[in-house]
């Protein structure tokens, strides 16, 4: 009879054991099987210029949330804002036009921001060429027929949005269609703005400040060859945006991990030297522009 209780309790034991076995399995094949982490990434500079920073910035993230993280940089503004209104992203790197299309679409939440030298602001600038005789936008636009003028990406805030408000006051600027320039191209990056002006294919551009200093200091185009005719008002910086059914403690993690972040590669990724906290509240202003093109509603 012993024998026998012996061996039944043996036999519970195993079961009970397999059991539990059977349960830390599943747990470690649901964590195995969790979802990655998505970031999608507008093109501050061409793809091939941030590919190393990304996959450093991806490792670093994936060690902070104990998760995968996979980032992508997109080919346009455009598909960056449409991959977060339909959630096929959990995070996105966004200009502050494409942020506040995004946060009126499907309440995005800005959670980081850039830092240059030590401040989250950067203005729009208008470049021109050293041979051109044009000291100003003044002067620029005394004969807008004769100049040929670059915008970035048509989302970009400092490549399009606040430059056209600003040739619009002007009156030499509606649309790409209606202008009064001798053309009008998008180049899609500012690197790409930068070099046409450069390279005398445009007589100016529209640029964000922060990445235009950034390509001189990587020696990418020649300061010498190029000179500053327009600055704009200063313009909260580019925002690392969550969608709003994040949660509290991935958003920690996050903040956390950017704030950080020292590795030079990254940051020049950016033209930044540091990252810092963001809220919606500090693109009212982009917002406001936004409502003034019609881009967005009120």
């Amino acid at each position: 009879m012993k024998k026998w209780i012996g061996t039944i309790s043996a036999l519970f034991l195993v079961l009970f054991l397999s059991a539990c076995s059977n349960e830390s399995a599943e747990n470690d094949s649901s964590s195995d099987e969790q979802e990655p982490f998505t970031i999608g990434v507008i093109p501050a500079q061409t793809e091939g210029e941030m590919e190393v920073a990304m996959e450093k910035l991806q490792a670093l993230l994936s060690k902070e949330l104990d998760r995968k993280v996979e980032i992508e940089v997109y080919p346009d503004y455009n598909g960056v804002v449409e991959s977060m209104n339909y959630d096929q992203i959990d995070m996105a790197y966004l200009g502050p036009l494409t942020y506040v299309i995004a946060e009126a679409n499907s309440n995005a939440e800005a959670i980081i921001t850039q830092l240059v030298e030590g401040e989250p602001f950067y203005h729009s600038y208008v470049i021109t060429h050293k041979d051109n005789p044009a000291t100003s936008l003044d002067e620029l636009l005394k004969t807008p027929g004769e100049v040929q003028f670059a915008f970035g990406d048509p989302n970009s805030t400092s490549g399009s949005l606040i430059p056209s408000i600003e040739l619009q006051d002007r009156g030499v600027y509606e649309s790409e269609q209606e202008n009064q320039f001798k053309n009008v191209r998008f180049t899609g990056s500012h690197d790409a703005t930068a070099l046409a002006v450069q390279n005398k294919q445009v007589d100016a551009g529209a640029i964000d400040s922060a990445i235009y200093n950034q390509l001189i200091e990587s020696g990418k185009i020649d300061a010498d060859q190029l000179k500053i005719v327009w600055e704009s008002e200063p313009l909260f910086q580019y925002p690392w945006a969550v969608l709003e059914s994040t949660d509290d403690g991935t958003i920690a993690k996050l903040r956390k991990a950017f704030l950080a972040i020292e590795d030079p590669e990254i940051l020049d990724a950016f033209g930044a030297t540091g990252f810092t906290e963001a809220t919606n509240a500090d693109y009212e202003s982009i917002k406001q522009a936004a409502i003034k093109q019609g881009i967005i509603e009120e």
